[in-house]
């Protein structure tokens, strides 16, 4: 059978499942009921899932964990989290409770500002163009109004637009850029809707600005689109203690470990290299938490892993210091969240997560995805600098090696108790299982 198919998205679920089983699969039975294994047994449910996206044949599933014990700003939070790597939840918890008994977490709200832009050319006078900008600029907050009415009301809106002279860059290039204020909403479907008015107010008054001539009148707007680059939509989080509080073992000096843990992360501050995987880690807790609450990871990755680089050079995000016998640890962060609209008010198990966080607004959101985001990276980085990553990590994801081997219920057993204190790779625990087996 051809692969390619015409009218695809028209045919219904079933037959798309049968249309793929039959053209990629050598058995179309069996690949045809793992497919339906996933789906939820309320059709309700699986309405609402079929729903969200596209062409969908079943669902893909994420564990759906939480780590307790975060302690915020002197309130206390059991933080959802939707990832599948091992570890992950295990050193978030961890590290909650390490902080926890040391006064908790800080957070801060910097800045809540969102950024959107139209990119357009224009063909002539630079200082006219400016003068046009300024007799119609009242113009795109008045012809806005019906999409912002709601928003100002909450307190929100647009806050400001400026035009950007782009030409040294790309020529006859000018951007109107926008920043607005969304509050509870992460704002794309707003931030998009009025900027694509400012586009035709911009297209719309050149036609009849008297100081153009015809080539000036026809300014062509290349697209209108919010940035997911919001520098200035930023939270801080923090901890800090005695440096003698910093050990928890005795097999480690607490000063020792101190010095250790900030010029891992110094390291971090100039190297490249380093400084991906350091924020990687960072990310791991941060991306768990925006799954589990609904929100747009991939816009929150592109946006912080730009930020990173706001000074030409990738780096940590997060940031260690020891002074007057204080250790402080923490990280400034650019995070566009919503608690309202879009998959928050569709998805059931992102109500669940947002109820279990005590319904927060967008900026208490926004400090706990940080701090969970830092105690993710604490706990990568003392691994780091004593133990090593390897010892938590694979104890962790030994489990997944069992499982992907079949392992009985008393070959785990077996195995667990071999490796409790020995070195554990993939091909170590392979092999010993396979030696358990002979």
């Amino acid at each position: 059978m051809t692969q390619n198919i015409k009218g695809f998205s028209k045919l219904s679920k079933e037959e798309k499942i049968n249309w793929i089983v039959e053209t990629y699969f050598s058995n179309p039975e069996e690949s045809k009921k793992l497919v339906k294994q996933y789906w939820n047994t309320s059709e309700n449910l699986q309405k609402l899932h079929d729903e969200f996206i596209e062409n969908t044949i079943t669902n893909f599933y994420l564990p759906y964990g939480v780590a307790p014990n975060f302690i915020i700003n002197g309130k206390h939070y059991t933080v959802p989290m939707a990832i599948e790597e091992s570890s992950v939840v295990a050193a978030a918890s961890k590290a909650a409770k390490f902080w926890g008994e040391r006064g908790g977490f800080k957070a801060t709200v910097i800045n809540t500002e969102k950024i959107g832009q139209v990119h357009f050319l224009f063909k002539g006078s630079v200082e006219k163009l400016q003068d046009f900008f300024t007799e119609i600029k009242p113009k795109f907050f008045l012809y806005t109004e019906s999409f912002t009415k709601n928003m100002q009301k909450r307190g929100g809106g647009i806050l400001d637009i400026q035009l950007i002279d782009k030409t040294s860059e790309l020529e006859n290039y000018y951007q109107l850029h926008a920043t607005f204020n969304t509050k509870d909403s992460m704002g794309a479907n707003f931030i998009n809707t009025c900027l694509e008015q400012f586009a035709k107010t911009l297209e719309n008054e050149a036609q009849n600005f008297v100081s153009f001539n015809e080539d000036e009148k026809n300014i062509q707007v290349i697209m209108s689109i919010l940035s997911n680059y919001v520098p200035n939509c930023l939270v801080r989080a923090e901890v800090s203690c005695l440096v003698e509080n910093m050990s928890e073992d005795e097999l480690i000096d607490s000063k020792e470990f101190a010095e250790k843990f900030v010029n891992a992360v110094k390291i971090a501050e100039i190297e490249p290299y380093r400084a991906v995987t350091h924020n990687k880690g960072i990310m791991n807790g941060i991306d768990a938490v925006v799954l589990a609450t609904g929100n747009d990871f991939r816009a929150i990755e592109a946006g912080v892993h730009a930020y990173a680089s706001k000074t030409g050079q990738y780096r940590s995000l997060s940031h260690a210091e020891i002074e007057n016998g204080i250790f402080r640890f923490w990280i400034d962060i650019p995070l566009a969240l919503g608690t309202v609209g879009g998959l928050t008010s569709l998805h059931p198990l992102v109500k669940f997560s947002l109820e279990m966080l005590g319904n927060p607004s967008a900026e208490e959101l926004m400090k706990i995805v940080a701090v969970t985001g830092l105690a993710q990276n604490f706990a990568a980085v003392r691994s780091l600098t004593t133990t090593g990553i390897q010892q938590g990590h694979m104890k962790m994801h030994i489990n997944n090696i069992l499982n992907q081997h079949q392992a009985t219920k008393e070959e785990k057993t077996q195995v667990l108790d071999y490796f409790k204190n020995t070195a554990i790779s993939h091909s170590l625990v392979v092999d010993y299982l396979d030696n358990l087996r002979k």
